[in-house]
């Protein structure tokens, strides 16, 4: 062993190991549990940024303290290849997508190895590969015989620039999110699967994910949205047999409606277009606006009359119908119920063109409630103003008006859902085909299966701008499977978000060709652990989840739930701001394995925040994280030869030589082994920051432990010397057990140079010494009213009574209570007293 430490050359040949004796190849084995761990898969951009550095640590941590667990674990990786900045690429660099896109993926996979990541291989995927996409193109078309895919015309935004549909949330003020050009509203014919059938499904299916975070299982549950309430007919003044319907949840403010609202593409509000050209001017601006319904919800609120009067259910009032920029067309009917005393957006509204507001709710938390409020009372209370329903509380009264209203043919009771199909089509080029046929004669028809997959044709010109199936009629003419007439292939391609939503299933059977799925499937699902970015909580994740209960509603996955268990990890932060390419303050992981090695970046990122927290950047943290592993290689090296000696090494200290152990080698002995129950402790939550802080506080103690130098046979065999050379000895190998998941490189060849073993991966975790942690004496904490004044050692086996009478005799507490009367003494044992006092 050279005393330099030299990080690239220990991790080359340790990677080398690895690769040549297969070591993280997973094979499926019913004696062991399993162990499904995975990162959420790359896009393939060319090159990792710290981010995904931190990612993969964090997973890769994980998968190997569970593989020293005992348990079967399998890690794959893979691309999510498909999208549309290798596109954007190709027309910028004048090459074909998939070209770009393999090029990139060999680059990365590079880095990858070089960070040392216990990765299968083995179980690669690529979702632009054909053979990944046919059971894609496959999957869909049986949703489709279910009658879970179809077709329709929608409203979408559209990209002049980038020239594809924008899902809502990928316009930001009016704007396409990554070509800046101003959105239009187009109506497209789209196809859509039916996740709203499994809405109840996915909803409910969120109380068994105990070990997702809080915040995840809320934003789905609010992405679903699902509300209970009622539709109600209004008749529209003058035109017989023509209501509006709308719908709500708070059919107790019904007696409070002063006005109706639609949106901007509701028939009532295009119809009174066609002869008010001042509100088709305002229902044009509106449908170029805001699509976000977060942005909708901020914007000021503007608006315009129709023309139209309804009248109102229950007191025949006429009430003035407005298109409104507030109201979705995507939620309920598209169409608003305003009681402007008691909904906000509706105040706000009212307010700006002085509309009724009539108070039919009093809640005891709101006072003088008989003047004109100055904002809405949306609180549940008692009506008033109401009529017959004066006096009901708001729940009495939603049950009452809901019977009412279905007792009179002018409303029902309605669940809805703010989920809607997803959108799958995209109109660009670099996506896995749609397997449609179109046939005037027969319809859409489904690619026969034996034809998958369609074919993405590869190698597309782009030097002369965007290409789209469309332009591609080698591709698109084809022959009707059915009726064998001239017919037409669907041009557009599927949502990338459709590949990320199975990709883990096929990783347990990435060489399976006959069918999507086979029961290795079953043996591995669910991801056990799965890691990524908060960001996808209500798009990857909710479309994996429907997508999973579709697979085994066909039988191929036996669990409801694709992740066990879901880590959300913070971003990586330089000087407070969010690492980006277009803020210029990335740091290329390259340069950092060049000067500090791969367990430097590993043991930076998972000890600078807790997992779940942002990490600031810190050059100097590099720097004290590659000295602390300098330092571990450097005693190592120095303390070799007590190594040659393989007593003590893999039984720690027994019973009988800790008996001969000095209180200072008992102390340093137990202390090491607080360090490992800690670790343990940490690990299984996920707290890994603490893992590295408590690796540092083992190495200081193992460095203060006497050294001899020299170790020959008869000079370890006296007591004291003999007991250091144990925790020397006995410590390292914990110390580098219980650092590997984090460095890797270092603790294997350390393992092997000390002679411990022959490959730290297949070491199991080390067990806490039991007679270790008993001790003669414990710490307790004793507080005066609940504030600490001081700290006691008493005997570990003192009685409550006895621990009352050693801390009311300590000198400084005596003082601190002198004047005082102690009106109770709380114990807790070997922990803690309390002391309650009062002022004579």
């Amino acid at each position: 062993m050279t005393v330099s430490y030299q990080p690239q050359l220990i991790e080359q040949e340790v990677q080398r190991y690895w690769e040549e004796n297969n070591t993280f190849e997973a094979k499926e084995d019913f004696n062991k549990e399993k162990f499904f761990c995975l990162a959420m898969i790359p896009y393939p951009s060319g090159h990792l940024h710290v981010g995904h550095v931190r990612n993969y640590t964090l997973a890769d941590v994980i998968a190997r303290y569970q593989r020293m667990q005992g348990k079967n674990v399998m890690q794959p990786i893979g691309w999510d290849a498909f999208g549309l900045p290798a596109e954007n690429a190709a027309l910028k660099n004048k090459t074909a997508p998939n070209s770009w896109t393999y090029s990139n993926i060999a680059h990365m996979r590079t880095q990858l190895k070089a960070l040392g990541y216990a990765y299968d291989w083995s179980r690669e995927i690529t979702t632009c590969d054909p053979e990944y996409y046919r059971w894609e193109q496959w999957l869909f078309i049986q949703l489709f015989k279910k009658g879970l895919a179809y077709k329709k015309m929608s409203m979408v935004n559209w990209d002049p620039v980038d020239q594809t549909v924008l899902a809502n949330e990928q316009v930001i003020d009016g704007k396409g999110w990554r070509s800046g050009a101003p959105v239009e509203r187009r109506e497209i014919a789209q196809w859509f699967l039916k996740i709203t059938d499994y809405a109840d499904d996915l909803l409910e299916g969120l109380d068994s994910l105990k070990n997702w975070p809080e915040q995840v299982k809320l934003m789905q549950k609010n992405w679903i949205g699902k509300s209970i309430g009622a539709n109600i007919s209004f008749p529209i003044v003058g035109q017989e047999n023509k209501h509006l319907t709308v719908f709500t949840t708070r059919t107790d403010t019904l007696m409070g409606v002063t006005y109706l609202t639609v949106a901007a593409r509701h028939p009532l509000a295009i119809q009174a277009a066609e002869k008010n050209k001042a509100l088709a001017d305002f229902i044009q601006a509106l449908n170029i606006g805001a699509t976000a319904e977060a942005e909708i919800a901020t914007q000021e609120k503007c608006g315009m009359e129709t023309g139209f009067m309804a009248i109102h259910p229950i007191t025949g009032e006429h009430l003035p119908i407005w298109v409104a920029n507030y109201v979705l067309s995507t939620y309920g009917t598209g169409a608003v119920m305003a009681v402007p005393a008691h909904d906000e957006r509706d105040y706000e509204f009212a307010k700006i063109y002085d509309l009724p507001v009539k108070i039919v709710i009093i809640s005891e938390s709101k006072s003088d409630q008989s003047v004109a409020p100055t904002t809405a009372n949306t609180e549940p209370g008692v009506l008033v103003n109401s009529g017959v329903f004066n006096g009901l509380t708001s729940e009495q009264a939603k049950s009452t008006i809901i019977d009412h209203l279905e007792k009179n043919k002018l409303g029902e009771k309605q669940t809805r859902y703010r989920l809607h199909d997803w959108g799958i089509s995209r109109q660009r080029y670099w996506g896995a085909p749609i397997p449609i046929i179109h046939c005037e004669k027969c319809g859409p028809v489904p690619v026969p299966e034996d034809d998958l997959p369609v074919r993405l044709p590869e190698n597309i010109d782009f030097s002369k701008g965007i290409v789209t199936l469309a332009n591609l009629p080698e591709f698109y003419k084809t022959i009707c499977p059915q009726c064998k007439t001239c017919a037409k292939r669907e041009t557009d391609t599927f949502d990338t978000f459709m590949e990320s939503s199975w990709y883990y299933a096929r990783m347990a059977c990435p060489d399976q060709s006959n069918s999507i799925l086979d029961d290795r499937a079953k043996y591995w699902t669910p991801v056990d652990q799965y890691v990524g970015g908060i960001e996808h909580a209500v798009m990857h994740l909710l479309y994996a989840r429907f997508i999973h209960k579709a697979l085994r509603d066909l039988g191929f996955v036996n669990s409801p739930e694709p992740f066990e268990n879901l880590l959300t990890q913070g971003m990586v932060l330089k000087d407070g701001a969010k690492m980006s390419k277009s803020k210029g303050n990335t740091v290329d992981p390259s340069e950092l394995l060049q000067r500090y090695g791969a367990d430097s970046v590993r043991v930076f990122v998972t000890f600078t925040a807790p997992p779940e927290q942002s990490l600031e950047w810190s050059d100097s943290g590099f720097e004290g994280c590659f000295r602390f592993l300098k330092r571990l290689w450097t005693f190592s090296c120095e303390r070799q030869k007590l190594f040659e000696h393989a007593d003590g090494i893999n039984d720690g200290i027994s019973k009988t030589n800790l008996e001969k152990a000095n209180e200072e080698q008992k102390n340093i002995w137990r202390e090491m082994n607080t360090i490992l129950k800690q670790a343990h402790y940490d690990y299984e939550r996920l707290q890994l920051n603490t893992v590295v802080s408590g690796c540092m506080k083992l190495f200081n103690l193992l460095v203060k432990i006497p050294f001899e130098g020299q170790v020959e046979e008869k000079n370890i065999c006296a007591n004291a010397a003999h007991i250091n050379y144990l925790l020397i000895t006995s410590g390292t190998k914990i110390l580098l057990a219980v650092l590997s998941p984090i460095a890797p490189h270092l603790c294997h060849q350390l393992w092997r140079m000390l002679k411990i073993g022959e490959d730290i991966a297949d070491t199991r975790w080390p067990k806490v010494s039991a007679a270790a942690l008993v001790s003669k004496s414990v710490s307790i904490v004793v507080q005066i009213n609940g504030k600490l004044r001081a700290k006691l050692n008493i005997p570990s086996n003192a009685t409550e009574e006895e621990m009352k009478t050693t801390a009311l005799a300590d000198t400084q507490i005596l003082q601190l209570i002198s004047n005082k009367t102690v009106k109770k003494v709380i114990v807790v044992p070997n922990r803690l007293i309390n002391i309650v006092v009062a002022d004579k």
